[in-house]
């Protein structure tokens, strides 16, 4: 698949078949990821690849705590409708976790260690572009307390999980939504 078709017809996909992943096509979607750019190639990331129903189960937990913590205290009343059994169904989620002593030169800059986590979020994109590519469904995912996700997956504690990428086949087609003109977006300075 050509990358810019790619790039228009990816979706975050909600709904997925129960059919697994087949390893080496996981595995070339999280290879992907690690050809992200980094501060001075640190590459900062680690993936955890959380399949089993009890791993899913304790991410699906934590993330719907903290969804009906944000639906009483934000008043965002969409937040009621949103559902995220997603966590539970997808055959694959993805935990992209961050290490940052691995920030580059960002350390001396004003927000210190941003480039550990800025370069983790540029890994999600390639890992959705590889699966849309390969026909797989995917969503990025932030809704949960790091460090209760951390905890629950044993993650080291001096490493942060930044967000979960969910993988799958689509249960269906998944409807486009809208986007404004670039050129809206464009600002030139000349």
């Amino acid at each position: 698949m050509d990358l810019f078709t790619a790039i228009r017809e990816r979706r975050s996909c909600r709904s997925f078949l129960d059919d697994p992943i087949d390893e080496a096509v996981l595995e070339k979607i999280i290879e992907a990821g690690t050809w992200a750019p980094s501060p001075m190639n640190a590459q900062p990331w680690e993936f955890i690849v959380v399949a089993s129903p009890e791993g899913k189960e304790k991410i699906y937990a934590e993330a719907e705590r903290c969804r009906q913590w944000a639906l009483s205290t934000s008043g965002w009343k969409w937040l009621d409708k949103y559902r995220i059994e997603f966590l539970k169904t997808a055959p694959a989620l993805v935990v992209v976790v961050g290490d940052p002593k691995k920030t580059g030169v960002d350390q001396f800059m004003e927000d210190g260690s941003a480039g550990y986590q800025y370069a983790c979020a540029a890994a999600s994109p390639n890992m959705m572009l590889a699966a849309q590519a390969l026909g797989i469904g995917s969503l990025w995912f932030t809704l949960f307390n790091r460090k209760n996700i951390s905890e629950a997956l044993a993650v080291d504690p001096e490493k942060k999980v930044l967000s979960i990428v969910c993988l799958g086949k689509p249960s269906g087609a998944v409807a486009p939504v809208p986007r404004k003109p670039a050129v809206e977006k464009i600002r030139t300075i000349k």
